[in-house]
Formats: C-alpha cells, sequence, structure tokens
C-alpha cells in the first residue's frame, strides 16, 4: 500500500474520523473501517467530475492536516512524557528522602543504645574501683591498731622469767613499710589468674581469583579458566609442532608455501596449522592473516575470519600501489564474513572500500549491487 507502485488513494465524500477509522491487511485485502464525522447520508464515496486541480489542492491540504496532527500528537506526547519523568522524579526523591530518614533514624537509635551501654559501663567501673579502694585503705588501719594493742598488753602484763614471751622482742613498725607490705599482699590476692594459651586454625578455600567466593560470579570464572585453558593447551600444541620441525623447515615462506598446498588439496584444517605455526615465528606477514581469513571462511569460522582480515589491513599499512591486491582481497573477505554474518551493511562497507582501491573489478561490482538489493529488500 505504501511501497510505490502499489499505490492507493481515495478522495471521499466528506470528511471522516481518523482517530476511530482503521485498516487491515488480510489475505492479500485491505479492509476500511471509516466513521463519518457528521451524520448523514453520502452521494457517492469519493468526490466526483472534480478537476486536477482541486484533487491537487485536496491532497495537499490534507497532507498538510495530517503533518500538523501528528506534530500536535508529537507534542502532546512529549508534554505527557515529561510530566511522566516529572512524576517519577518526584516519587524517587520521596522514596529516596523517606530511606535517609530511616537509615538516620536508625544511626540515631544505634548511637543511643551505643551510649547508653557505655554509660553502664562507666558506672560500673568506677563502682568496681571504689570497692577495690575500701579494702585497700581498711585492712592496713586495722592491722595496725591490732599491733598498737598487742604492744600496750606486753607492756602492761609483768615480765615471768624463762617465758617464751620474754624472748619477743617487738619491733616498731614504720606507718609507709607496713602500708606497703598490706598493699602489696592486696595486690597480689586480687590479680587474676593468667589464661590459657590456645591456637585458632583457619582454613581458606583455595582461589585462582582475587575476589572472595561470596562476591563471585562462578559460571563466567569458569568459562573464562576454561578458555585459557584452551587457549594454553593450542600454544602448547603450536609450540610442540614447532619442536618437532626440521631446522630447515622453521621457516613462514616454508609454512605458507605448505598451508597453500593444504588449502588447495581442501584439507583447510591442516592449512589453518600451518598459517598458525607461521604466525608463530613471523607475526609481521600479512599475507598469513590473509591466508588464513580463507580457510576460517571455507571452515565457516567467520568471526575468526573478519579477526585475520582486519589484521591484515592493519599490517598492510600505509597504502601503497604494491599492496593495493591485497588490501582489496582483505576488504572482500571481511566483508564476505559480515554477509554471511547477515551483517549487510558492514558487507557493504568493505566491498565499496574494496572498489575505491580496484573500481574496473566487475565481480565485487556486481557483488556490492547484490548486497545493496539485499538491504533494500528487493533480493534475498
Amino acid at each position: 500500500v505504501s511501497i510505490p507502485p502499489f499505490l492507493f488513494e481515495a478522495v471521499l465524500y466528506a470528511p471522516i474520523d481518523d482517530t476511530s477509522s482503521t485498516a487491515k491487511i488480510e489475505n492479500g485485502n485491505i479492509f476500511f473501517t471509516l466513521y463519518k464525522k457528521e451524520m448523514g447520508m453520502w452521494d457517492s464515496l469519493t468526490i466526483e467530475n472534480a478537476s486536477k486541480e482541486k484533487l491537487q489542492h485536496l491532497r495537499e491540504s490534507a497532507v498538510l492536516k495530517a503533518q500538523e496532527k501528528a506534530k500536535e500528537e508529537a507534542e502532546a506526547k512529549k508534554v505527557t512524557k515529561q510530566e511522566h519523568n516529572k512524576y517519577a522524579l518526584e516519587a524517587t526523591m520521596k522514596l529516596e528522602e523517606e530511606e535517609r530518614k530511616r537509615i538516620e533514624n536508625l544511626k540515631e537509635q544505634e548511637r543511643q543504645k551505643v551510649t547508653r551501654e557505655l554509660e553502664l559501663w562507666k558506672n560500673e567501673q568506677t563502682y568496681m574501683e571504689e570497692q577495690k579502694r575500701i579494702p585497700r585503705e581498711e585492712k592496713p588501719h586495722q592491722e595496725i591498731e591490732q599491733l598498737k594493742e598487742n604492744q600496750k598488753e606486753k607492756i602492761t602484763k609483768p615480765m615471768i622469767p624463762n617465758e617464751r614471751t620474754s624472748k619477743i622482742t617487738v619491733k616498731p613498725t614504720k606507718g609507709p613499710s607496713s602500708n606497703s607490705m598490706f598493699s602489696e599482699n592486696l595486690k597480689e590476692e586480687q590479680l587474676p589468674a593468667p589464661r590459657s594459651s590456645g591456637t585458632i586454625k583457619i582454613n581458606f578455600t583455595s582461589r585462582a581469583f582475587p575476589t572472595a567466593l561470596r562476591e563471585s560470579r562462578v559460571a563466567e570464572e569458569e568459562e573464562w579458566l576454561h578458555k585459557q585453558a584452551e587457549a594454553r593447551r593450542t600454544i602448547n600444541d603450536d609450540l610442540a609442532e614447532l619442536k618437532d620441525l626440521k631446522e630447515e623447515e622453521k621457516n613462514p615462506d616454508w609454512l605458507k608455501d605448505k598451508g597453500n598446498k593444504m588449502f588447495a588439496t581442501g584439507n583447510y584444517l591442516a592449512a589453518v596449522n600451518a598459517y598458525n605455526l607461521a604466525v608463530r615465528l613471523n607475526n609481521k606477514l600479512p599475507v598469513l592473516y590473509l591466508n588464513r581469513a580463507a580457510c576460517h571462511l571455507k571452515l565457516r569460522n567467520l568471526h575468526k575470519a573478519i579477526e585475520d582480515s582486519s589484521k591484515a589491513l592493519e599490517l598492510l599499512t600505509p597504502p601503497v600501489p604494491d599492496n593495493e591486491n591485497a588490501r582489496v582481497k582483505a576488504h572482500v573477505r571481511r566483508g564476505t564474513a559480515f554477509c554471511q554474518l547477515e551483517l549487510y551493511a558492514e558487507g557493504l562497507q568493505d566491498y565499496e572500500a574494496a572498489l575505491k582501491i580496484d573500481p574496473k573489478n566487475s565481480t565485487i561490482e556486481k557483488d556490492a549491487e547484490k548486497i545493496r538489493r539485499i538491504i533494500q529488500g528487493t533480493s534475498q
């Protein structure tokens, strides 16, 4: 209906309600359901015997009205969207404010709780210090009073010879020495027993990643480790094959020729292996990446073909007449891989780049035209 030449147009007899009217396509037919703006009988469905200028004027006015209506609807949608965004922002700010207040209340409650616990602990410590200080002051005083009384009794008591008491001599005690003796004894009695020693064993889970297991994504890590192990196996296999080669075979050109022969016989996997070994020996030759990209295209390894073609284009700098043929091949092979991945726009860009280098290449021009038709939907 909307793509030429399949165009349908009808200038109706009177205006209709566009918002209520519908048009449906079913089984190759279009079903219109039209509602009149004003009730009444029409003399005909369309305007009859109208001049070409009148029809042109009606068409243009209808287009202008449709554009104005679309503009108004767009403006209304824009205003509605702004209102919704404003409402959503206000609601979000309100929720964030409530959450902030809730967190502040929790912090305040926790602070008050800790303050109360600290005050209780200080009071307990003060009480314990007072209880410790009272015995220290009373006990030495009682001991001194007891000694003084004993001395008085011995002085007033008559001396009897051959008694043991006569042999006992009481040394006068001084305040400071006696106090220190009592205080030391008191301290020894109040010191707690030493704690028993022990050992705590802590086991850590062995991990290849620095993050903790609870913070990791096990599936992604397993996939990454699997890819790393596979890459290491591939490198080790290549190195083992390099060791098995003879000295005269450890030559990128010799390996390139070997890969070309394998490609010609259709053994693309062996050709890829040969090019891999050659790249290990010299990774600055663009022809190795070009040939390996051709093998990947045959094996349907399309992403690897794109990578090798891009690497070849990086090495084919600066662009000079001597490397025009290689740059054309790189663009075509990468464009082919894009097209097989159904990325036709990217593929067309590579084909057009190849045409800029070699504008007289009819094959590339035909393929580019086919891609354009596919993008436009006129070809499959």
